[in-house]
């Protein structure tokens, strides 16, 4: 990098804010996907939005690329660095700048850990509904920039119903203020737009984000089954008796015997071939009918045992292992490939066998842990990174299992995101003139594709179509707010 620009911008973030060492690079080189890496040229890390805008003005005048970063948690590689790149990252933007219990809204900064924000306002009865499973360490902004789901959004929904606006820096360095919720907004949904943009459009620095009250009642159910069928298909009659759990979360026999070997062991009987956990959340009157119901259920559909937490410790310890599961899995292999689809929840069980059948004549240790109330799928092969033939092994069962999943009915993402994982894949659902529409809109926020580069489109695509007008064009005050 050049010692102007990297003066520059030192003079905006201090030296706390900029990393330049080739050693303190090193964590940056990836995300959580760990096939690709790449040393960043430089990682810069503002402490407001202020800075942010002009650390952007800054590395859009040298036509820099950008890659965005939270905590780098991602599983898509939609973090990872690009040639000759910077990396921005929101690690020291992480204030609670208001909680509006009255009206059930927060306005955080975007590198707030996603946990933090319902610790914030548990005194005013609410809580943050998204729970990804990296909760405690991801944030929001890149929840944001992924629309990240977890084991509640069965109920509660992705991220996305939750962004009521957000502050956004532009590729150029302006500020564009979309954080104040108009009841019934005129012209382009730019919040709704940006939600799951990947990093393509901006940096997200503030997000407003609804906030939901603290049920009365949470009752949470572990049920035993020795066949993960049966277990698959009590998701489909729970939901066809139209039952309104929270959440329903399987994990297979594999997944349990990891979790129970680590510190995050809750007591999930290793003999079991599957379990699901299940919560339902409301009145007392309503979880009552609701939990009734679906144990009458799951009897009908021979499971061995229910075993209800007994209290609130209990419950989180269920969920510390259920959400721990992914890092359990170095108990199997040092890698993990983490994929994640979407199938029609009534073809659960067909496709998680499917899948089973795919690893296993690839010879590949494959474990399954799953939001079964979404149809979202997470397949987890265990391999080595420093088998080069097994890698490849991996990315050939993942490409087989997507399209298995397309061919179903189902999509490529429920949560994680494209970014580089899933990039080459886009073909297998939208066509030439689908991703030509995308690049338009991309350029209506970034011309010169600085934003995140590689990710998400195809690179067949990008080299092909050229984009001649933004579709979109968010009206921006110079070097200012919208």
């Amino acid at each position: 990098m050049d010692a102007r620009l990297i003066a520059e911008l030192r003079s905006v973030v201090g030296a706390a804010g900029l990393v330049l060492d080739h050693v303190r690079r090193k964590p940056y080189e990836y995300d959580g996907l760990p096939f690709k890496k790449c040393a960043p040229a430089l990682v810069v890390l503002p402490a407001s939005t202020e800075e942010v805008a002009r650390c952007m003005a800054i590395l859009h005048r040298a036509g820099v690329p950008i890659v965005p970063r939270g905590a780098g948690t991602g599983l898509a590689g939609g973090a990872t660095p690009v040639e000759g790149g910077a990396v921005v990252g929101t690690a020291r933007m992480q204030r609670v700048l208001e909680v509006n219990v009255e009206d059930r809204f927060a306005r955080v900064e975007a590198g707030l850990v996603n946990l933090d924000l319902s610790r914030a306002c548990a005194a005013g009865g609410l809580f943050y509904a998204p729970d990804p499973s990296s909760q405690m360490a991801c944030t929001i902004g890149g929840n944001v920039a992924n629309n990240s789901g977890g084991p509640h959004c069965f109920k509660y929904g992705t991220t996305a119903r939750h962004v009521l606006g957000l502050k956004i820096v532009t590729p150029e360095g302006d500020v564009l203020d979309l954080t104040e919720p108009e009841v019934d907004p005129l012209g382009y949904d730019l919040v709704g737009l940006f939600v799951g943009c990947e990093g393509m459009f901006g940096i997200a620095t503030e997000v407003s984000a609804r906030l939901m009250p603290l049920p009365e009642v949470t009752e949470t159910l572990l049920a035993i089954f020795d066949s993960l069928d049966e277990c698959c298909e009590s998701v489909s009659e729970i939901i066809a008796a139209r039952l309104e759990p929270s959440a329903i979360e399987i994990l297979d026999k594999l997944t349990i015997r990891a979790v129970e070997a680590s510190v995050y062991a809750a007591g999930y009987p290793a003999q079991a071939e599957a379990v699901m956990l299940l919560e339902s959340e409301g009145s007392a009157v309503e979880v009552g009918a609701n939990v009734a119901d679906m144990v009458a259920i799951l009897e009908r559909r021979g499971v061995l045992e229910i075993r209800r937490a007994r209290d609130e410790k209990q419950r989180k310890k269920l969920w510390a292992a259920r959400k721990s599961a992914f890092g359990a899995m170095g108990r199997i292999a040092p890698d993990l490939y983490v994929a994640d689809v979407v199938v029609p929840r009534t073809r659960l069980r067909e496709i998680v066998m499917s899948a089973t059948g795919i690893c296993a004549r690839r010879g590949l240790k494959l474990a399954n842990v799953f939001h079964a109330g979404d149809g979202n799928l997470h397949p987890n092969i265990s391999f080595d990174r420093r088998d080069a033939a097994e890698v490849e092994n991996v990315l050939a069962a993942g490409r087989e299992i997507m399209e298995l999943c397309i061919a179903a009915g189902g999509s490529l993402s429920g949560e994680h995101g494209i970014g580089l994982e899933k990039r080459e894949e886009m073909r297998l659902v939208f066509g030439d003139e689908d991703l030509a529409t995308m690049l338009r809109v991309r350029a209506s926020w970034d011309r010169a594709e600085r934003m995140n580069p590689g990710k998400l489109i195809p690179v067949r695509t990008c080299m092909e179509i050229r984009t001649t007008a933004p579709a979109v064009a968010p009206a921006v005050a110079p070097g200012g707010t919208a």
